[in-house]
């Protein structure tokens, strides 16, 4: 039954089907990309341009220098000039246009290996958002050679066909020594500071990339630079070929078919990770089809039970060289340079496989020192050394956070939740394809294996920051029942003249070389002690009030932790004495020397008057010091 009228038929309906193009689709949708305000599209923009500055300095072995400038264009409410400056190898001229003008090109998609980039948008969309919302081109300067010019270009993105349109082509001085690119994108944005700012994000990356170096102007025209802490650059990353058991049907019968290779055998181990001639041979067998067979001539049917034997195969995991994390010692210069805490505890997971891609977890811990101690725990999340900056909860890495019960090690934590304290817990994930949840990259991905790698690794950074917290806790009783008997000091002293009728500063002086010679030991024999740093304390940095590292095993006592009376009130302080402890870990000092000599003849000792019973028995007197003569 028809419906009478002006009703479409279908070939009218047919005329107005007309193919996309994706830059038009991510100008109507650009929220996808991470552009969903003014606010958040100039830290994304930043982001981009940054990641693709670190990216190249890298791959072409210099340690990188970036400069950021944020600029407000006067007479606008709004509209600012944002400028990402490097010293990288450059971008080759007839580059330029394709790589800042057009979505979807790059060198990073098809290749498996660590790199921060991986769908060829980024820097493009940035200049898109731009184009959009002030109608001016993006400005390029790119010099990839030391002796000749830089190149200069100002580009326009064709929506409709995804293609650069060229404004302007010259040649320009570069204005210093080497090579590098500079990229100018004037677009609508709105500058803060704080949390999700750009001053955070170059933070958290001087942290992940402690070889770069990193300086910053604001719109206010303040200025902040970001030291590198470590002038070796991270190991270069090998290109690899995908492993068998992380490919699915379609994409084996696509490889399949578009092979060059005249055998099948020569298809499955160069095509593929981890495929030796042996394990060709087994799989062929197993699907029933010639090691001579020609890739592309095998049927549907044929390529199915060859895809099954594949993924049936005992092969081994795929090769980890394509992985760069940053390392323990790495984290640790990160955290120490850009927070100013007392204690670090880091830890790197061996690499793991999701999907049959490689992928290693690293967590970073940062306790006490500047940081707010009433507040939740910091997290800070990476991947592939870029720092994540929204959607918090709906990562897989601060789920593993939450799933840690942190009252293990000595913190405060509600039931599913944030532990509370002076903590900040940086999470990085490295591997050669991340699962973000969206195209903005704002999120991993919620898979078993990375959740469990999280969790096993933030509990094993955990367990080294409940060992240091208790060592603390010991300290400062230490330190407690030093101050008691010094309290005591003059009492004793007072009591020895009004018995002695003697001049008591010989034996003051006695009781606080006692008490001076005591402190220093306990120090060189806990120094002693931790020399060789134990497996407990490896892969941690304990910073003094000087703001220098510690003695591998130190513990820091403050004033405040002196302060917190945890005394039981109407108990004398004697007994307070007697009952104060350092738990397990207490070590018996006098034991750990060598056996007294004798004293020298002659030599004189001061003795403590002795209680005089009158019929009853003498109180029990504490030994703070054990046998000492004081």
């Amino acid at each position: 039954m028809t419906v009478a009228g002006n009703a479409p038929d279908a070939q009218s309906m047919a005329k107005k089907q007309q193919e996309i193009s994706v830059a038009d689709f991510f100008a109507k949708n650009r929220h996808m990309l991470g552009f969903d305000n003014a606010r958040k599209a100039l830290l994304t923009a930043v982001k981009e341009a940054v990641d693709n500055s670190l990216d190249a300095c890298e791959e072409a072995r210099i340690l990188p220098r970036i400069r950021v400038e944020i600029r407000k264009i006067e007479a606008t409410e709004d509209h600012y000039v944002l400028s990402v400056r490097d010293n990288g190898p450059g971008i080759m001229k007839a580059q330029i246009p394709r790589v800042f003008g057009k979505l979807l090109y790059g060198s990073k998609f098809h290749r498996l290996r660590m790199s921060r980039g991986q769908q060829g948008i980024g820097i493009s969309a940035a200049g898109m958002y731009g184009q959009i919302t002030t109608a001016k081109p993006v400005q390029i300067t790119s010099r990839p050679h030391k002796s000749k010019p830089a190149h200069y270009y100002e580009l326009r993105m064709d929506l409709k066909r995804n293609e650069p349109e060229i404004l302007v082509d010259k040649e320009v001085e570069w204005g210093e020594a080497g090579t590098g690119t500079m990229v100018d994108i004037t677009m609508k944005a709105t500058f803060f500071r704080g949390r999700q700012s750009v001053d955070e994000y170059l933070e958290q990356t001087a942290i992940a990339n402690p070889h770069a170096e990193f300086s910053f102007l604001a719109p206010d025209g303040t200025e902040r630079t970001f030291p590198r802490a470590a002038t070796e650059l991270p190991p270069e990353p090998v290109e690899i070929q995908p492993h068998p058991h992380g490919i699915e049907l379609g994409i084996f019968t696509r490889l399949l078919h578009d092979s060059p290779h005249r055998s099948m055998g020569v298809f499955l181990t160069s095509s593929f990770s981890r495929v030796t001639s042996q394990a060709a041979g087994q799989v062929c067998r197993a699907a029933g089809i010639p090691l001579s067979a020609v890739p592309g001539d095998v049927h549907h049917a044929e390529a199915e039970k060859l895809f099954h034997a594949l993924q049936k195969a005992d092969l081994p995991p795929p090769r980890t060289d394509c992985l760069a994390p940053i390392g323990v010692e790495h984290i640790l210069k990160g955290m120490h340079k850009e927070l100013g805490a007392e204690f670090y505890a880091a830890t790197t997971r061996k690499p793991a496989i999701y999907r049959g891609n490689p992928f290693q977890i690293e967590v970073g811990l940062a306790w006490g020192g500047k940081l707010e101690s009433d507040s939740i725990a910091r997290v800070i999340r990476f991947a592939n050394r870029v720092p994540l900056q929204y959607q918090l909860s709906a990562c897989a890495s601060t789920k593993s956070v939450m799933d840690v019960a942190w009252k293990s090690y000595g913190l405060q934590q509600s039931k599913g939740s944030l532990p509370v304290g002076p903590l900040v817990i940086m999470v990085h994930m490295a591997s050669v394809w991340v699962p973000f949840t969206n195209q903005a990259k704002e999120a991993i991905a919620d898979y078993d294996e990375i959740r469990k790698e999280f969790k096993l690794a933030l509990q094993e950074a955990g367990r080294k920051v409940g060992i240091y917290l208790k060592k603390k806790q010991a300290a400062a009783n230490q330190a407690k029942r030093r101050n008691i008997f010094n309290a005591y000091i003059e009492e004793v002293v007072k009591a020895y003249q009004s018995i002695t009728k003697e001049d008591g500063d010989d034996l003051r002086q006695a009781l606080l070389d006692t008490a001076r010679k005591k402190t220093e030991l306990a120090e060189k024999l806990e120094a002693m002690k931790h020399k060789d740093a134990p497996e407990e304390l490896e892969g941690t940095l304990v910073i003094g009030e000087d703001g220098q590292p510690l003695v591998p095993g130190s513990a820091v006592v403050s004033e405040k932790d002196l302060a917190q009376d945890d005394s039981e009130p109407g108990i004398p302080a004697s007994e307070q004495v007697a009952s104060l402890k350092d738990g397990d870990d207490e070590t018996d000092l006098e034991s750990l020397l060598p056996a007294k000599s004798a004293p020298e003849h002659g030599a004189a000792k001061v003795k403590p008057p002795r209680a005089e019973a009158h019929g009853h028995a003498a109180p029990t007197t504490l030994s703070l010091f054990g046998d000492d003569d004081a």
